[in-house]
């Protein structure tokens, strides 16, 4: 069985660099060895298509010395690709003209923890990126390997970053680019928790001014913004309405709220749209997990749940972030399942062995997540397919919005 994931390369202010793609193969174990090595490869390709699963932005691939003796970077486009290769291959006498050929073809090299020896300056013209492992390494002399990259122009990017002091340390010490779990859901601190997603709020605004309101359409375009979604079960759940039940999801939401009353509080909404650049990369994380879960909890034996649940379990797994308090504050005022609750803020129950599914994937910690798969009867051979049909759909959504802004 083989899983591949693809987590993102940001900057401080969560600009995406590219996508690096965790692989393994269990019949390998470990992304090292060449078969294994090839097969990311080939599966890369294969769902490389039109650019729908890596936004047009090149992707971080492991090559090994085979790969590159057999010409496979060509296979990718110059501009798709960042060649990653590991430092006993770039330091090997023969790899040099190697290397320099791929440099001189427009290729990019980034090469894995690396050292500024005597033996390592020969390569250094060939190299763009230098890649800084922050969970397993002694990083004691990564500040002055940083300080002399600078001096050569090269650019610094900590890997395997999976909490907050690594990522701190990765920022005071210059590193360019971040990449790991922390990473994926940090906040930008200067980010304002009240922001929508603002080509997805224009095609709100759009969808409630039409003569005849569709449902159906509202409901799908809040449900792409963790924000949005929030907002509205608030809202309807609160005093105000004083509801006997409380509305669940986001189509109850909106019957609650009637036509008139929708319309007044989108046009409220809209005075509250910031300046300020909105968090896109953590809300297009909650609309994929949110959409990976509702898939997966297709395949999922009894759960407690239904899918559209399953979807605001995902969707509401960055609130911590999003809104900067705890899952319990956050929650109380939202009229979700309780397993949901549950599996939020502590991880209990099936709901929250679903979510540790997707989490663990994300973080190619790939032993955890098969075991919590099997907990809950959800096929291996499925994840992987449905993980990159998530991606495909949310891309392929995400791009509609963000090119309408």
């Amino acid at each position: 069985m083989a899983y591949m994931v693809r987590q993102s390369i940001m900057d401080k202010e969560q600009n995406v660099l590219g996508y690096e793609m965790r692989y393994y193969d269990e019949t390998a174990g470990t992304t090292d060895n060449e078969n294994t090595a090839a097969n990311a490869v080939s599966n890369i390709l294969t769902q490389l298509g039109d650019q729908n699963i890596t936004d047009e932005k090149p992707v971080f691939l492991n090559f090994t010395w085979n790969l590159l003796q057999r010409k496979v970077p060509e296979m990718f486009n110059t501009e798709n690709l960042i060649m990653i290769v590991e430092d006993s291959i770039i330091i090997d006498p023969k790899s040099t003209e190697t290397m320099l050929e791929y440099k001189k073809a427009g290729y990019k090299i980034a090469i894995a923890d690396f050292l500024f020896m005597p033996r390592y300056f020969g390569v250094l013209d060939s190299i763009d990126y230098i890649r800084l492992n922050f969970k397993y390494n002694d990083t004691s002399n990564y500040a002055s390997i940083i300080k002399l990259a600078k001096a050569f122009d090269k650019k610094i990017i900590g890997y395997d970053i999976e909490t907050k002091e690594a990522y701190d340390l990765a920022v005071s010490i210059g590193c360019d680019y971040f990449v790991g779990s922390f990473v994926a859901e940090k906040m930008p601190t200067e980010i304002k928790k009240t922001d929508f997603l603002q080509g997805n709020f224009f095609q709100l605004l759009a969808a409630v001014t039409r003569p005849e309101v569709n449902y159906n359409e509202v409901s799908e375009i809040i449900s792409r913004d963790v924000n949005l979604t929030f907002a509205l079960l608030k809202l309807v759940n609160s005093a105000w309405f004083a509801l006997r039940n409380k509305a669940s999801t986001i189509k109850q939401a909106l019957v609650v709220l009637g036509v008139g009353q929708l319309k007044q509080w989108i046009y409220l909404l809209s005075f509250r749209q910031s300046n300020g650049k909105s968090p896109d990369e953590l809300i297009k994380l909650s609309f994929l997990r949110a959409t990976f879960a509702q898939e997966l909890s297709k395949c999922a034996n009894e759960l407690p749940i239904n899918s559209s649940e399953a979807y605001l379990l995902g969707m509401f797994s960055t609130l911590e972030k999003l809104t900067d308090t705890s899952f319990e504050d956050a929650l109380k005022d939202l009229s979700i399942s309780e397993d949901i609750k549950k599996a939020l803020i502590s991880g209990e129950g099936k709901c929250g062995t679903l979510l540790n599914v997707i989490l663990c994937y994300e973080s190619a910690n790939w032993h955890e997540m098969q075991e919590c798969a099997q907990e809950l009867g959800i096929p291996n051979e499925k994840i992987n397919h449905l993980y990159f049909e998530c991606v495909e759909q949310v891309n392929k959504i995400w791009n509609g919005i963000t090119h309408s802004e």
